[in-house]
């Protein structure tokens, strides 16, 4: 049996990107609505509901981004100059909201300031995040297996759109996650929240998928020919499930379905972007078996992956495990 190491890191990578997205994306949803705190307090209820858990959860973004650059080098000396503005711009506004976690903390004077930088940082990190997905989707231009594009290729109309769907659907994970972890008036406003940004979501994917397809060739004969197009007719039913399990939760004032729900809203539309994508790790140029490394390098990187997945799992299954239910108001972060 001949064994693709290539297909399999793919779909390590993949995996890795969208165990951050989901999962870094409702702390940088808190990070989002931290200004639309009532109170003092209830701004601290809030950083308290992912102090104990943001920073594993961006142990996925380090394995995908090393990842990359381990079995898909050629992927990664395209990708990167295509990008260097918006990753270092998001890689900056994450330094600068995980130190507001311990500053603002240790300080009264700048504690206005710190205050500035976890929702700055924050909103700026998923922004950023949003451009680098559109400005892949758009494509990037290769020439002679390298990037031949310019500086600002990156922000386009539809880089932007993208960028505003992310923020609004991370403010919308951020909501369903305090809707879950807090009680009394600040969940109620949570959830008061999460029903606009859920229809903004909404919006903003169907939006989203609709200009896809017309971003190049390649997509819309994936969506709207054989076999691509029995999954325009599967992803759209997806959604409506899910959307309709968002909206019963946050009616029947459930802790858990509303979040679970949005979770999944994510979740389906990278499943979409992936069918997409297949089999391009560059789209659309590049596949992902003309930017993988050598077969003996991908064996070798896949023993360490095979023993670093599951610790990651693992450990991240029992921090959420310890820090299950609704946060105390008496306990802080310190």
């Amino acid at each position: 049996m001949v064994i693709d190491y290539a297909f399999i890191w793919a779909g390590i990578i993949a995996f890795s990107v969208l165990v951050y997205v989901v999962m870094d994306g409702f702390d940088l949803g808190v990070g989002i609505l931290f200004p639309f705190g009532r109170s003092e307090a209830d701004r601290n209820l809030m950083m308290n509901s992912v102090a104990p858990i943001w920073d594993g959860n961006e142990t996925w973004l380090v394995l995908g981004g090393g990842g990359l650059f381990a079995v898909f080098p050629l992927a990664y000396a395209v990708i990167m100059p295509a990008l260097y503005m918006p990753i270092i711009l998001m890689l900056l506004a994450l330094v600068f909201r995980g130190v507001a976690f311990e500053y603002r903390w240790r300080t009264k004077r700048w504690k206005p300031v710190w205050d500035i930088a976890f929702f700055g940082g924050s909103t700026i990190a998923a922004f950023m995040q949003g451009i680098a997905l559109g400005a892949i989707v758009q494509g990037i231009e290769v020439a002679n297996r390298a990037y031949s594009g310019g500086w600002w290729d990156w922000l386009t109309p539809f880089s932007v759109l993208t960028g505003v769907a992310v923020v609004i659907g991370y403010a919308l994970l951020g909501a369903t996650w305090l809707n879950l972890k807090l009680g009394g008036p600040v969940q109620a406003q949570m959830r008061g929240y999460a029903r606009p940004l859920a229809i903004a979501t909404l919006g903003a994917i169907g939006l989203v998928s609709v200009l896809t397809p017309f971003q190049d060739i390649v997509y819309f004969e994936r969506w709207f020919k054989l076999p691509g197009i029995a999954f325009s007719m599967v992803m759209p039913a997806l959604m409506l499930l899910t959307t309709w399990k968002l909206f019963t939760g946050l009616r029947d004032h459930h802790d858990l379905t509303p979040f679970l729900a949005s979770l999944a809203l994510f979740g389906i539309s990278f499943i979409g972007i992936g069918i997409s994508f297949y089999p391009y790790m560059v789209p659309p140029k590049l596949t992902i078996w003309q930017v993988a490394a050598p077969e003996s390098s991908l064996k070798f990187t896949l023993v360490g992956a095979l023993v670093l997945v599951p610790l990651i799992l693992g450990y991240t299954a029992y921090a959420y495990w310890v820090f299950r239910g609704k946060i105390d108001p008496e306990q802080g972060y310190h």
